[in-house]
């Protein structure tokens, strides 16, 4: 068997620095002209390499290990439409802000646009949804192109970590044979030869002394000079109906700052269940977790209208918190970023704060604390904020006091159920369209550690049982993974590596026979077209599915055996699928219901909450 002596080299000095830039696990789709690659990651054996058969399912396995881990997780695939299904995964990951480095196979530049099977243009496919892209050299073991191989595998774990982070693209153009020859490895020293190389963590690549002329990167954090941080916490005294909102983060190291924040300001602080903000050991009363169901309610928002609205994160979830704060066009928006996005769907943002969101909590802490001592609340703020509090408590009891006397299965009640019922750590991974929107509705704070996943970057439906099991592959907690019937159906292939790794992951998996979320909005108005174009009932049998990938499955009728089951199931090693059958109209209804029930609820704190 002939053997490619010239790229061996090459391609291991690649590896390795990979490896030693912090990238340690790494997906692989199989294909020919990947094999100098694939060949030599499985030759190098420090990495932890995860096969999974379909590429598009890969993206988002690798994904999910990215976004649960917080490092840099590596895709590698062979050339063609191979590497076209990456690309819903690609751009999820760019909008996510979620570390990916893409490695895509190619032909060589005399194979490409004459006609050569599988071969389609790569150059850049990916185009502004990847941070950087590089086409690279062909392999050769010259010292100068392994220096240059070394350096590029550096440079594209700094732009991937580099805040925001982000998915980055190289693409290898190999020539035959592809067949790596390891004995060049030890004809050349090995690893012996290669240089000292640094070492990547939480967005900063750091090395010794000795690998400062290695290709050292250093990012440091985004600040604000101090003259600026005493004008913006002036703005934030100064008001006194001021609220802090935290949407869908990343990154949440700086949880215990921002309520202290709140708290020192007496904000309530409008926390998305997407920024982590619901959970922890101990609950603070600041943090207001029912808003996206009394902001429905026309005269609460109204009443509740803000001086000054501060925003770390994305936008939140809750369309009707969207709604809220565009009927306020008049109040301040502050929106604070940790690059240079313009994340202000609503075109309100009247000030664009680009900083480390965990240094300026810290930073303005200190000096909104010199101002206002601690213990010393503005009056007009705790009466503010003290409304807030009150409007969300009789939120959360109209809620539950309702779902009590439904007969039907409900959609929503599986987070209240939840909350009760995650263990202590866990994960729970949520799906796009309704899960994600009754998870921001019915899921309150509780004093336990459960962290919050979804894939928010673009919304999409696809890749969330790949994503839940790439988080599940390195995540220390049991993890639980909501989502409708049309997503499960999406992303069937995604429960191979379940089979082939023995991955433990609990599916609640909600069933409607349909789109669920087409139901709520005016296109349900129109029976003629409705079904066919949104309903789109497919009347599965999922129990197949589950037990084609060696899982169980359960089908509960009752939230006892709902409880039961997902005990059991939470408990157990191995994949479990929870059916919890619903059916839309009925869905919709009982959600009308409660959102009445809660317009009743506070309605007498309306007038209080009108009084300044």
């Amino acid at each position: 068997m002939r053997t490619n002596q010239e790229a061996s080299v090459y391609i291991h000095a690649f590896v390795d620095q990979l490896y030693q830039s912090g990238v340690h696990h790494v997906v692989i789709s199989p294909g020919s002209r990947s094999t100098p690659l694939a060949m030599t990651l499985a030759e190098y054996g420090n990495m932890k390499l995860w096969v999974h058969v379909d590429e598009r399912s890969a993206g988002y396995f690798a994904l999910g290990m990215a976004k649960s881990s917080g490092h840099p997780v590596a895709l590698l695939c062979t050339s063609g439409s191979a590497a076209a299904n990456y690309y819903p995964a690609v751009v999820e990951a760019f909008y996510g802000r979620i570390p990916l480095i893409v490695l895509t196979a190619d032909r060589p530049h005399e194979l490409r646009d004459v006609g050569a099977p599988q071969t389609i243009n790569q150059s850049d496919m990916f185009a502004k949804h990847v941070k950087w892209f590089m086409e690279m050299a062909v392999p050769e073991s010259s010292p100068s192109l392994v220096r240059y191989v070394q350096t590029t595998a550096r440079r594209a774990v700094a732009a991937a970590c580099s805040s925001p982070a982000g998915p980055v693209h190289l693409n290898f153009p190999f020539r035959e044979p592809l067949v790596p020859d390891f004995s060049a490895l030890s004809a050349a020293g090995g690893e012996q030869e290669l240089p000292v190389t640094p070492q990547i963590g939480n967005g900063v690549v750091s090395s010794s002394p000795a690998a400062l002329s290695q290709g050292h990167v250093t990012e440091g954090v985004r600040m604000l000079p101090e003259q600026d941080v005493e004008v913006l916490a002036d703005k934030l005294l100064s008001a006194s109906r001021g609220m802090i909102v935290c949407g869908p983060l990343t990154n949440t190291c700086f949880r215990e700052e921002m309520i202290a924040l709140a708290e020192q300001l007496s904000y309530p602080l409008l926390a998305d269940p997407l920024s982590n903000l619901r959970s922890g050991e101990q609950a603070s009363p600041v943090v207001i977790d029912a808003y996206d169901a009394f902001l429905r309610d026309g005269l609460a928002a109204k009443a509740l209208k803000p001086d000054l609205i501060l925003r770390f994160g994305a936008m939140p979830v809750s369309k009707p918190y969207l709604q809220f704060v565009q009927l306020h066009r008049g109040s301040q928006h502050l929106v604070v970023d940790d690059g240079t996005a313009w994340r202000d769907p609503a075109h309100l943002a009247t000030e664009m704060i680009y900083a480390e969101p965990k240094w300026l909590c810290e930073a303005l802490l200190r000096v909104v604390s010199q101002h206002r001592p601690a213990g010393e609340k503005g009056g007009d703020s705790s009466r503010w904020l003290s409304k807030w509090q009150a409007v969300n408590r009789l939120t959360r009891q109209a809620i539950r006091e309702e779902m009590e006397r439904f007969d039907a299965l409900f959609e929503g009640r599986v987070f209240e159920e939840l909350a009760k019922l995650l263990p202590d750590p866990s994960l729970l991974y949520v799906g796009n369209s309704m899960p994600v929107r009754d998870l921001d509705t019915f899921f309150p704070s509780v004093t336990k550690q459960v962290r919050l996943l979804g894939n928010r970057g673009t919304n999409g439906i696809d890749g969330l049982i790949s994503s839940a099991l790439g988080a599940s592959s390195v995540s220390k907690e049991p993890v639980v993974l909501v989502l409708g019937d049309l997503s499960f159906y999406h992303d069937l292939n995604g429960l191979l590596p379940a089979k082939l790794y023995d991955l433990d992951l609990t599916i609640i998996l909600v069933n409607n026979d349909g789109g669920g979320i087409f139901s709520f909005l005016p296109q349900a108005g129109h029976p003629r077209y409705f079904e066919t174009l949104f309903g789109t009932p497919l009347g599965l049998e999922y129990r197949h599915a589950a037990t084609m990938y060696g899982g169980s499955f359960t089908r509960i009728d009752s939230w006892p055996a709902f409880r039961e089951a997902f005990s059991s199931a939470v408990s157990s090693k191995g994949l479990h699928v929870i059916e919890i059958p619903t059916e839309r109209k009925s869905n919709v209804n009982m959600h009308h219901r409660i959102w009445q029930a809660v317009s009743v609820a506070i309605a007498d704190r309306i007038p209080k909450v009108e009084d300044k």
